[in-house]
């Protein structure tokens, strides 16, 4: 076997096997929600605080994160923070109350923090820059099979135990990844280790105050805090309210939104690599899909509830647009601070996703709930018209940015 192929798979292999864990973490509730909110007597705004804890708790570690892949490498920092995830879900598999498992869920999110920002690292370090939107998008489908994993399997797997089991095989999982990233990666030194912690810090003053990194941020941020607050807990509820699916069937369309999640991944990913051969920017092919996702959300709106699975199908698709920009924001800075650059967006993005899927939460329950126990219809459309109407905003800026850039290079 060529000895460039093996590599390649002791590389991508286990961060992919570490980002399926983080992304089945990342929506796993969505689909043991009725079961968390019966066991524990919990409503919609603490269900949505318990759920978006993941994101304010990985959010949290993202800029220290940056230094630290630049400075020990991603194949260190995702196997130590690995076993702080196999903690939290360990934690979460015995806890009694709802303070014990948002403790456990933010375990959870510290310890998955690295999983996707480490991998990109690595790949910046062993694939040459025009590969990177590809090789990307394939560690993005391998979180998409997370995702999926997260649906109609484990609906199968609570037949067989309940939801503390599943959270009790995850945590041996996890340790076992966590082993697989420090055994089997090659180390490959980044150019960064030899910067001193000064010299790293004005790094991440460089990124923060560039007008390139902060004419994309707010569109990337907000179309991906949308995409993995509803995708990640709020898009199983609606299928049961709104659609008026039961259990299995409401999995079942969670199952088909993963499965258009790895096909949106994989096919904008090698689309966004074509075009740029051709002379169309990352940048552009990114904003154009994270447009049409905005177009996806206004039919979940506003569409007719028999165009369900269809809609939430396209919302899978385009929902992962977003990601595309993170290689091209990586393509506008020095290869050495990618890792900054990339968890930059990845501080805002979960930020973001924290405060919306909390705040969709809040805003569901300002209507009562039905003697079914159902959420109100006015409610999700109010909390998702929030997020596509913030998603409007930042592509104005978007133009309004790219002018100014422009202008400045004809001065």
């Amino acid at each position: 076997m060529n000895a460039s192929f093996v590599t390649t798979l002791r590389v991508f292999v286990p961060f992919a096997a570490g980002y399926f864990l983080s992304y089945l973490y990342r929506v796993v509730n969505a689909v043991i929600a009725p079961d968390l909110a019966g066991d524990m007597g919990i409503g919609p705004s603490a269900l949505g605080l318990l759920t978006a804890t993941y994101f304010i708790s990985f959010a949290s570690s993202q800029l220290p994160l940056g230094v630290l892949l630049d400075r020990f490498g991603p194949r260190r920092m995702e196997a130590f923070l690995l076993l702080f995830a196999g903690l939290g879900a360990f934690l979460f598999s015995r806890s009694g109350s709802l303070a014990g498992l948002v403790v456990a869920r933010a375990f959870i999110g510290f310890g998955v923090s690295a999983c996707l920002m480490a991998a990109f690292k690595a790949y910046t370090l062993w694939f040459p820059k025009e590969r990177w939107p590809l090789v990307n998008g394939f560690q993005m489908a391998a979180g998409g099979f997370g995702a999926l994993a997260a649906t109609a399997p484990v609906e199968a797997a609570l037949h067989i135990t309940d939801w503390r089991g599943v959270f009790a095989v995850l945590a041996l999982l996890t340790l076992l990844v966590a082993v697989a990233v420090y055994t089997v990666v090659p180390e490959k030194p980044s150019s960064g280790t030899g910067e001193g912690l000064k010299s790293q810090l004005m790094g991440v003053k460089t990124v923060f105050t560039s007008l390139e990194f902060w004419r994309a941020a707010p569109l990337t941020t907000l179309s991906q805090a949308t995409f993995l607050s509803i995708q990640g807990l709020w898009a199983g509820p609606w299928l049961k309210d709104v659609a008026g699916l039961e259990r299995t069937a409401v999995a079942n369309v969670l199952l088909w939104i993963a499965v258009a999640m790895i096909a949106g991944f994989i096919l904008l990913g090698l689309l966004a690599e074509r075009l740029s051969r051709s002379g169309i920017s990352v940048l552009t092919t990114a904003v154009t899909g994270m447009g049409l996702f905005m177009g996806v959300q206004a039919l979940v709106l506003v569409g007719p509830v028999r165009w369900a699975l269809l809609t939430w199908v396209l919302f899978g698709f385009f929902g992962t647009s977003g990601i595309i920009a993170y290689a091209a924001l990586s393509q506008r800075f020095p290869v050495q601070l990618s890792g900054r650059v990339t968890t930059a967006v990845n501080l805002l993005v979960f930020i973001a996703a924290f405060l919306g899927q909390w705040a969709i939460g809040a805003i569901i329950g300002c209507w009562p709930v039905d003697a079914g126990g159902k959420y109100a219809l006015p409610g999700y459309r109010s909390g998702f018209f929030v997020m596509l109407a913030l998603q409007a905003i930042t592509l104005v800026w978007f133009f309004m940015a790219s002018r100014m850039i422009s202008s400045r290079k004809k001065g």
